[in-house]
């Protein structure tokens, strides 16, 4: 069960020549791997590219009316590995996975498929995770694109644009004999449009035919003498191969028709929307994104194309790179050609520009004013936008003004970063329509100075960036959130219990790993010292396998345990007589990733193995102390269970395996069921808890312990019990820890259970009349007692 399912979506990967494809960009990539005739894709999920995981599981039934063969992969490192069926036969295939650490855990072999280089088309789409909506360590793929020489694409983000990557990263990876890697930004994965589609195409050569007639090609086997040879083939036939079909297929894109031909702009394709955003700002491009200032615009950015370079660059006095993230790989390399070229153009990119971080509007509009600033400062001159705007400076009014407050004027708009005052409508409205690829032309240009009332040409006006004026107050009185678990996680409960567990026995040294467990890193828990990647809790605590007066705690997902954990954690574990603890969270689903099946789920997958017990698989590693919890919410079990870990004799690995399903991912499943039940009439329980207020002594205990979204405080209303008191949300969706961890820390009983019961029983009924009778009269005879004891 994924996080969403396209069952819908995915029918438009059908449609064929000459029909308008409309939709997200992960589908559109989808329909361009079908366009351009590819025979297998495998990869592993993970954010921003899950749902491409996703997409295809849910299109499976089309890939195979077209002998395309999918496969989810165990990890990224098997993903790349699938990439060697391209290596001896003209097989087109695809793989996809999060970057940088996807990357990472795929580096061996792409690096072996690298060397060798490849014979049928070999794709690599990675979610280019960086920036501000990111999960992972701040990292580029362009480091590993150039270490071992894949070549890099990185469209403009509209559908049309990536679409023709997709296409093109095949024919390029035929034309050079190499692996080609296309990057897929946050913004560009879930960016909307539409294209015009072509005819979906089967596989010209097909894994059946590659069977029955195997080949073999030695100099492609990274062994000696041929992997010695491998280096000098790069650079003396695929390097000079991939720059004749990209200049060839005019890949890069140069949209240098602007008047202001003395400067330029070069930028990587993916950052092109917030480019045009910024120089529309600025009052330098029009809605239709034609620019004032020319742009050499880098779809591929491995390899960078010196004759292209040197070319844009000849007769400008200065240009800037656009160059997002560290080190500054791009504006070296710019250097280095023109300086060998001898071009004198200045070059200019991080000086203006911020060395590190995501480079959004606000960033690129104020990199690129200070870059005109110090070469064109005459097309700043424009008037801030204000609140009340009475109207541009005509042209005979700004060559009125005295220089000095001219230059003044424009240091202040060079120096602003943020302006309060309201958007213009036509600024929220506008759109930007980029050049159409295929033909080199562009939309009607709209002019940047436009005739005021007395006739005389206008200066444009800056267009703000706005900003909600009650962001800064509120940021003030609200207290940040961390990320944290969400409501009725099954997870939550077993660090309540390790909480408790360590009240108990002391702190202890605990490894955390990748996955929705990581939250415990967080409050209310504040536990963990570290992560080292997907699947190596275990690992991160191997060093720690010393005599001691305590024990190391790891723990790791099911996601993890399958992807890497099994081998590399209770494998290690094992062999070196590990004498620590390791938990782990099986809560049926790669949870963290958006709820896609694993080995160990308790689905009935149609096309994967499941039901593959965590248990069987740890205990035919060799370890012998294993508990299986199935039910986490069991806090004073799980309690139990860690200290009985913690403390016990037995020599070698201690795992417990702790089970519970996701909730999430329960939700979603029982909802649809709890409703239609309803609907059909048919008896059936909700569970609610609750916080009784004048059991409840407003201690807070039980929130710290418990961290629940739905567990909140509120006034008493009790004029003698100053603190607010526990309370119960209705975002609750009954899973009792609340209650569970009260009983465990042996908090106050405040808490009860309630059951709502939708299409009652007549014994339902008679029951409640029953039951509201006898608490009438209890509450009665309570009444009176304390009317004559209140003397």
């Amino acid at each position: 069960m994924a996080e969403r399912s396209f069952k819908k979506e995915v029918q438009q990967l059908r449609i064929g020549a000459g029909t308008e494809f409309r939709g997200e960009g992960i589908l559109a990539v989808t329909k361009g791997l079908l366009q351009a005739g590819v025979g297998y894709v495998g990869g592993y999920q993970g954010s921003p590219i899950s749902h491409l995981m996703d997409v295809l599981a849910d299109a499976n039934e089309i890939l195979q009316e077209l002998g395309v063969h999918f496969e989810a992969s165990a990890s990224e490192a098997t993903a790349a590995a699938t990439l060697a069926a391209s290596v001896m036969y003209p097989i087109r295939g695809a793989v996809t996975w999060k970057s940088t650490v996807g990357t990472n855990v795929a580096s061996d072999a792409l690096a072996n498929l690298a060397s060798g280089g490849v014979t049928g088309g070999a794709l690599v789409i990675v979610g280019e995770d960086y920036g501000e909506g990111s999960s992972i360590m701040q990292e580029r793929s362009h480091a590993f694109a150039m270490k071992s020489q894949i070549w890099l694409l990185d469209p403009r983000p509209n559908l049309e644009s990536m679409v023709k990557a997709v296409e093109d990263g095949f024919e390029l990876s035929e034309a050079s004999n190499t692996p080609v890697m296309l990057q897929l930004r946050i913004r560009g994965c879930h960016v909307h449009g539409r294209f015009i589609a072509k005819d979906n195409k089967r596989p010209t050569y097909t894994l059946a035919q590659a069977l029955e007639s195997p080949s073999r090609d030695t100099n492609r086997i990274v062994l000696p003498p041929a992997s010695f040879l491998h280096e000098q083939e790069k650079i003396k036939d695929r390097w000079p191969a991939a720059v004749r079909y990209i200049q060839e297929h005019q890949l890069n894109e140069f949209m240098d028709d602007g008047d202001l031909q003395d400067i330029g702009l070069i930028l990587q394709g993916g950052l092109y929307n917030g480019v045009i955003r910024g120089l529309q700002l600025l009052g330098l491009a029009d809605h239709f994104g034609n620019s004032r200032i020319p742009l050499y615009v880098m779809n591929v950015t491995y390899p960078v194309i010196e004759d292209e370079v040197q070319r844009f660059c000849t007769g400008k006095r200065a240009v800037l790179m656009l160059e997002e993230g560290q080190p500054d790989y791009l504006e070296q390399n710019l250097h280095a050609i023109l300086r060998k070229a001898g071009v004198a153009t200045a070059l200019h990119g991080k000086d203006f520009l911020p060395m590190a971080g995501e480079y959004t509007t606000q960033v690129l509009r104020d990199g690129i004013r200070g870059f005109l600033a110090k070469y064109q400062p005459e097309v700043l001159q424009t008037h801030p936008a204000v609140a009340a705007d009475a109207g541009p400076l005509s042209a005979a009014q700004a060559s009125q003004a005295p220089a000095d407050a001219r230059q003044q004027s424009l240091r202040n708009l060079v120096q602003e970063t943020v302006l309060d005052s309201p958007q213009p409508a036509a600024v929220k409205q506008a759109s930007i329509s980029p050049h159409t690829p295929e033909t080199g032309a562009t939309q009607s240009r709209a002019t940047t100075q436009t005739p005021d009332s007395t006739g005389t040409k206008a200066l444009p006006k800056e267009q703000p960036i706005t900003f909600h004026k009650h962001v800064a107050d509120l940021a003030q009185v609200v207290p940040p959130r961390p990320a944290g678990f969400c409501t009725g996680c099954p997870e939550r409960p077993i660090f309540s219990a390790l909480t408790l567990a360590q009240e108990t026995l002391g702190q202890h040294h605990i490894s955390c790993d990748i996955g929705c467990h990581l939250f415990s890193i967080l409050p209310p828990f504040n536990l963990g010292a570290t992560t080292m990647g997907y699947g190596l809790g275990a690992s991160s605590a191997a060093a720690f396998n010393v005599p001691a007066a305590k024990r190391p705690i790891s723990i790791m997902g099911d996601g993890g345990f399958w992807h890497n954990g099994l081998a590399s954690g209770i494998g290690n574990a094992v062999f070196n007589k590990y004498d620590g603890v390791i938990v782990i969270v099986d809560n049926f689903y790669a949870s963290a990733t958006g709820g896609q099946d694993i080995l160990s789920s308790r689905a009935q997958n149609p096309d994967r193995s499941t039901n593959n017990p965590i248990d069987a698989a740890v205990r035919g590693v060799g370890v012998k102390w294993v508990r299986t919890l199935d039910r986490t919410y069991d806090v004073a079990k799980v309690r139990a269970t860690i200290e009985e870990a913690l403390t016990t004799d037995e020599k070698g690995p201690k795992v417990i395996i702790a089970q519970s399903e996701c909730m999430l991912n329960k939700q979603r499943r029982i909802k649809p069921q709890f409703n239609q039940a309803v609907k059909d009439g048919k008896r059936v329980v909700k569970e609610r808890f609750g916080v009784d207020p004048d059991v409840c002594t407003g201690d807070h205990a039980c929130i710290r312990l418990s961290g629940c979204p739905s567990l909140s405080v509120k006034d008493s209303g009790d004029p003698l019990k100053e603190d607010p008191v526990a309370h119960v949300e209705s975002s609750c969706v009954g899973c009792g820890n609340c209650g569970e961890v009260a009983h465990a820390a042996v908090l106050c009983p405040s808490f009860y259970r309630a059951d709502i019961v939708h299409n009652p029983t007549k014994w339902d009924l008679t029951a409640a009349r029953v039951r509201g009778a006898v608490i009438g009269f209890l509450q009665k005879r309570r009444a009176r007692r304390l009317a004559q004891t209140a003397w």
